[in-house]
């Protein structure tokens, strides 16, 4: 299966940002992916109104979505925002969504389940958290959907395993610090080895090495540092970008997760549901 890899830094700008996804996907579309995965906040980049930003972009980015979709034949995943129905006015929330769309139109949506409130940030004061996993199928091949912190909890991984999922997307806006690289090329490995899947993970391009972004940019923020990559259901890096936006196109070889299932079956020898 071919798939791409859309690293981008996306702005507080819709339009700019929409600009970057359809550019994107004619570049992997003529290469022949069928999939492109865009990281997590595609749809406006955090900070600032991000409430009011959503709910006047919200229409505009999910027509956008179809449009590029429908235009260039290919599968297009990427991180967006909906306001929270019945907000509390003085505070209002969004639900920060991971939306799956085809060539044809059909949308799936994947509503974040764990929220960044780590390192000093509180992405819950407005954000909505959702509740449930999400799976969906991409041309024959089942897709488990994640966001970002969620990669810190291997149940999750294990859980959409269970439901069939061979390839686990993680749409990431990586905050940067000491260590967090780091930090981000480990547990993408790791939830690779213990869900037998591969794992795409799509993370913004580093806001320093953007034309799309100010270099004063702070980057302890959840802005992305850049490093997306595939891990095999061995752990083995097949791909890995570096800091600056790009489009990857990578060949999955989807024989190796029923061979991971056989020579390590991390979830057949779970006790106690762990």
């Amino acid at each position: 299966m071919r798939v791409a890899l859309g690293q981008i830094s996306s702005t507080k700008d819709l339009e700019t940002n929409l600009k970057q996804v359809s550019s994107a996907a004619e570049r992997a579309a003529q290469a022949g992916a069928v999939v492109i995965i865009f990281p997590e906040a595609a749809m406006l980049a955090f900070g600032g109104r991000l409430h009011d930003d959503a709910a006047a972009g919200k229409r505009r980015w999910e027509e956008g979505l179809a449009r590029v979709a429908a235009q260039h034949e290919i599968t297009v995943v990427a991180g967006g925002f909906t306001p929270e129905e019945n907000t509390d006015p003085q505070a209002p929330r969004v639900t920060n969504e991971l939306r799956v769309v085809t060539p044809e139109g059909q949308q799936t949506v994947y509503t974040k389940i764990h929220l960044y409130d780590a390192f000093g940030f509180q992405e819950s004061e407005g954000v909505a958290e959702g509740s449930e996993p999400v799976t969906v199928e991409i041309a024959g091949v089942t897709f488990g959907l994640t966001t970002c912190y969620d990669v810190r909890f291997p149940k999750l991984y294990a859980e959409l395993s269970r439901a069939g999922a061979q390839v686990m997307v993680v749409a990431a806006s990586w905050a940067g610090g000491e260590g967090k690289l780091a930090q981000w090329q480990l547990l993408t490995s790791a939830r690779a080895l213990d869900s037998n899947s591969f794992v795409i993970a799509v993370d913004q391009a580093d806001p320093r090495a953007s034309e799309f972004q100010s270099p004063d940019t702070d980057i302890t923020g959840p802005y992305g540092v850049g490093f997306s990559r595939v891990v095999s259901p061995f752990g083995v890096t097949v791909a890995e970008l570096g800091m600056e936006p790009a489009v990857e196109v990578v060949d999955l070889d989807l024989s190796l997760v029923e061979k991971a299932k056989e020579s390590l079956p991390i979830l057949k020898n779970a006790k106690l549901g762990y």
